[in-house]
């Protein structure tokens, strides 16, 4: 299990490489996967490109700032427990990927 899969805490998940902010805790929901998952991304945070590996078709997700790998992105989100009526995406994230600063005024 990934390290941020089941959190929940409140606040801001960054690229643990360059500290750009890529995703709200708000945007993250419980999609049944052992990965973290997100709905939407910052505005600007994420590049992506094709990803053929291992036989497939994906997406690849990077880091707009620092173009480190951060997982894939699927047109699966309502099917993969986004209970968001727009639930369109699912940003499919490393936890190795993230690393989290905690909203201090939300609880």
């Amino acid at each position: 299990m990934e390290k941020y899969t089941d959190f929940w805490d409140r606040g801001k998940f960054k690229c643990s490489k360059c500290g750009a902010q890529l995703f709200d805790s708000d945007a993250k929901f419980k999609s049944g996967t052992s990965w973290p998952s997100f709905r939407e991304a910052k505005k600007g945070a994420i590049k992506t490109r094709p990803d053929h590996s291992f036989g497939m078709l994906r997406t690849e997700i990077l880091c707009a700032k620092c173009g480190q790998h951060l997982g894939h992105v699927f047109d699966d989100g309502k099917i993969s427990g986004d209970t968001d009526p727009k639930a369109r995406q699912r940003f499919c994230v490393l936890s190795d990927a993230l690393m989290f600063d905690k909203d201090k005024n939300k609880k």
